[in-house]
């Protein structure tokens, strides 16, 4: 009975800092992606005709590990069914993440804005009894262009 309260006890702590953590990353991103603004994100492959200085790659890597919380209602998920929101959460503040040091790059660069974005998304851990995570990394191309 001991075992059971402490590991609910432990739990209770960890959905509480979990979410205040979770809660500051959305924050701080938002004041980033705010930030960098001004530097225009496309998916299009074709470069503007109006470049004042050619392309460069520019990337954002990040690796955001899955914490137990995620695991045991991403568990109890797949015995009830529903989505998995805990888990669609950490990836988009991965997607944001990657987008954000992406920009941030391209900002160093002097670059105006980033085309042929992409994203890659890579699972780490996936052995079983394992705490994974999520590698989500964005590239593109920054240019600056004429005004």
């Amino acid at each position: 009975m001991g075992s059971l309260v402490t590991f609910i006890i432990l739990l209770m702590i960890g959905l509480i800092f979990g979410g205040i953590n979770e809660r500051n990353h959305f924050k701080r991103l938002r004041a980033d992606e705010e930030a960098f603004s001004h530097i225009k994100v496309f998916n299009i492959k074709t470069l503007p005709d109006n470049l004042e200085v050619g392309g460069a790659l520019v990337s954002g890597n990040v690796v955001v590990a899955v914490d137990y919380f995620k695991v045991i209602a991403g568990f109890l998920k797949m015995i009830f069914g529903g989505q998995l929101r805990s888990f669609e959460s950490l990836l988009e503040r991965a997607r944001r993440e990657a987008i954000v040091r992406m920009q941030r790059q391209a900002d160093a660069l002097g670059a105006d804005a980033i085309y042929n974005t992409r994203l890659e998304f890579s699972a780490i851990g996936q052995q079983p009894q394992k705490i994974g995570g999520a590698e989500l990394l964005a590239y593109g191309t920054a240019v600056k262009i004429k005004s």
